[in-house]
């Protein structure tokens, strides 16, 4: 398409834009609750993911030993261990350390002089010697089961202990909340379609006589479609840019809010930094617009524009 051309159809576009307000506000108001909402979704599933992500890595599976083993068998053990996929990190905790752990929490009631000194007294004989384990920490919880699975049948493994419950319950959210942003987000992205289609029908609906008349006097079908194509791409950019903009400062005011207002909760609740998560939305957001614009504007020509 020559430049001349192009302004033309862009000019076109716009006019089309312009002389079809209500219809044209109804579609960019449709598409700003579409991208709004899939950013308030997106945004929401990359927080939970991280919540889950913390949350995944303190629960461990832990893995103790049959009594005599040696260290070369606990050692080919761990390297079994850490060579799996599903394994962030597995640490080594032996039975010094583990009454280490152990200890403060069963002397806990106790007079702290009392305690440091019946601590001391099983510093020869600890309770706890045939405790040491690997404490392993996995990359992706829903896996906890097919690594049990592999250590159990290991030689020199004399048990697994695993928190089903919690890796259940973190699986089942995971699937839940990603079903339901996709399912909300195709119902709201189906009404932009049908909105934008509807905005283009009537400037075609309009404009019918001067197509007629352009092609009469031999105008090319690109030349002929442009115009409409240009304003559902022009409806799809604005309605996605708006949202954008929106979601920007609502989600560095929550930030600022919870760090300023709630700093108690930085322990608990932390939010991904804006710039990690918009670095991805912006131009997925984008593509979405200018897709559904593009899309709706095509389906509409080939419909209601026999050229």
């Amino acid at each position: 398409m020559k430049i001349s051309s192009f302004v033309y159809s862009l000019r076109q576009g716009m006019k089309n834009i312009l002389r079809n307000r209500f219809y044209s506000l109804a579609s960019v108001a449709t598409m700003i609750v579409c991208i709004f909402m899939f950013g308030v979704f997106s945004a929401i599933v990359i927080n939970v993911n991280h919540v889950v992500r913390e949350v995944e890595q303190g629960v461990a599976v832990v893995v103790y030993f049959d009594e005599g083993i040696s260290d070369q068998q606990i050692t080919a053990i761990g390297d079994f261990i850490r060579g799996r996929e599903e394994v962030a990190d597995a640490t080594y905790v032996s039975p010094e350390e583990a009454w280490a752990q152990f200890a403060p929490v069963y002397f806990g009631d106790e007079d702290p002089e009392l305690a440091k000194e019946l601590m001391e007294g099983f510093a020869e004989d600890n309770p706890l010697i045939n405790s040491a384990n690997y404490q392993i920490h996995l990359k992706d919880v829903s896996k906890q089961d097919q690594l049990v699975k592999a250590i159990s049948g290991l030689e020199g493994v004399r048990r697994v202990d695993s928190n089903d419950s919690v890796a259940d319950v973190l699986t089942h959210f995971n699937s839940l909340l990603g079903y339901l942003s996709v399912g909300v987000v195709i119902l709201l992205f189906a009404v932009a379609v049908f909105l934008i289609s509807n905005t283009v029908a009537v400037g075609i609906a309009v404009r019918k006589e001067e197509i007629g008349i352009m092609k009469l006097i031999g105008a090319t079908d690109l030349f002929i479609r442009a115009p409409f194509i240009f304003e559902g791409v022009i409806l799809g950019l604005v309605g996605s840019g708006i949202p954008l903009l929106i979601l920007a400062l609502i989600y560095g005011k929550l930030d600022d809010l919870l760090r300023t207002k709630f700093g108690m909760l930085s322990g608990v609740v932390t939010l991904v930094s804006s710039g990690e998560i918009f670095r991805y939305l912006v131009p997925i957001s984008l593509l979405i617009g200018v897709g559904i614009g593009f899309l709706g504007s095509m389906i509409t020509i080939r419909k209601h524009l026999k050229v």
